[in-house]
């Protein structure tokens, strides 16, 4: 074990008191103000200077030693999930309906374990923006805070972050450069037609017949279009039509999920879905309007910086230790839309043999603390040597 994660360990205890107390008092998507005020009190305390409110809800704080003008971002999620939470641990969550069953309470108190850290040692020379984002779960905290001038604000070179994963060895780090997070479009698609009495359909458009011949013809985007080697999905995951059986309605909504792992795959999918609408509602003699949701992103790491912190991670913790390549994944992370304007590394702590994240008895594993605050502090102390 090396000296850093050493010392981060015997502050493991405090770590924990944070995510716990996170864990009992979850809030969901940009209604982290207890959350956000919890973490800017204890950051101010230490001498960061702290400013609320960015992109509603989120906290940045800054810390500058020496004479450098580098300046990196470290980044942790804060919200939780609209999931009843089925663990009976001694932190389980106190809000009905409401859990950190994604772990982001675990993601804030790693950082904030780095963040205590640092400021007690100053051993950087430069700049550290840690950033508590807000929302990650319905993906608009990123956009909120970039909206609101984060990197405006708070010029940094380089931005980081870290997720955990169940079914991955508890402890280790996963690195992948290129594409890890698939994007995810959200649309919806309303058919309208002319409705009419069940047993008079020639007098009828009917939206429903149109809009099944569309879910089938949607499913041959991937099948037909998506070349074998790269990962796409397109789900109808509703279909909204009518009340009765004997009447034919007058509209029906279908509601997409896609996801894609390369950019130019979302592009491919997203004009198909269009073009294929389009034809089918000619075809059907409907009316049709897409709704597009707001627009996805694919995390893409950055080579050479993800390279990089493998390194710092084999040296901090071990050859046998650090995974590279690692898994990537078609659920979707909002970090995206950082790792699009800056120099970003994104990697993966396992959270070794627990449900998965968004399941009621998933919890964080608080043996992960010390080792992800170890790398937070080592790779800032690389960065801003």
């Amino acid at each position: 074990m090396s000296t850093l994660l050493q010392e981060l360990s015997t502050n493991q205890e405090a770590m924990k008191t944070w995510r716990h107390h996170m864990h009992r008092h979850p809030e969901v998507a940009f209604d982290e103000h207890k959350t956000a005020s919890y973490i800017a009190r204890l950051l101010r305390e230490w001498g960061y200077e702290v400013t609320e409110g960015v992109g509603k809800t989120g906290v940045v704080a800054r810390m500058r030693c020496g004479d450098s003008k580098k300046s990196i971002g470290l980044r942790a999620d804060t919200d939780a999930l609209a999931v009843q939470e089925a663990n009976d641990s001694d932190h389980k969550s106190t809000i009905e309906g409401k859990s950190h069953t994604c772990g982001h309470d675990g993601h804030s108190a790693m950082l904030l374990g780095a963040a205590q850290h640092l400021a007690r040692t100053r051993a950087f020379n430069g700049t550290v923006n840690l950033i508590f984002q807000p929302a990650e779960e319905i993906m608009g905290g990123a956009v909120a805070m970039i909206q609101d001038g984060l990197f405006e604000r708070f010029p940094m070179d380089a931005v980081f972050g870290m997720h955990n994963m169940p079914a991955l060895e508890q402890g280790k780090m996963y690195f992948t450069s290129g594409p890890l997070f698939a994007a995810v479009d959200n649309w919806e698609i309303v058919l309208t037609g002319v409705g009419s009495h069940g047993s008079m359909p020639e007098k009828s458009i009917d939206p429903v017949v149109a809009g099944a011949s569309l879910v089938m013809a949607l499913q041959t985007i991937v099948s037909r279009n998506v070349a074998a080697k790269d990962s796409a999905v397109v789900s109808v995951g509703a279909f909204l039509a009518g009340d009765a059986g004997n009447v034919i309605p007058q509209t029906a909504t279908l509601r997409l999920s896609t996801r894609t792992s390369k950019p130019e795959t979302r592009q491919l999918v997203l004009a198909k879905i269009k073009s294929i609408t389009a034809a089918q509602a000619e075809a059907f003699g409907v009316r049709y309007e897409i709704r597009e949701g707001s627009p996805g992103a694919v995390l893409v790491n950055d080579p050479a910086l993800t390279e990089e912190c493998a390194d710092i991670a084999r040296k901090l913790l071990g050859e046998d230790q650090v995974v590279m390549p690692g898994p990537t994944y078609m659920g979707s992370e909002d970090f995206a839309f950082f790792a699009q304007l800056k120099p970003s590394t994104y990697c993966i702590i396992g959270n070794g043999d627990t449900a998965m994240v968004h399941h009621p008895k998933y919890d964080f594993d608080d043996d992960n603390l010390p080792v992800g605050a170890a790398y937070w502090v080592a790779l800032t102390q690389h960065h801003l040597k």
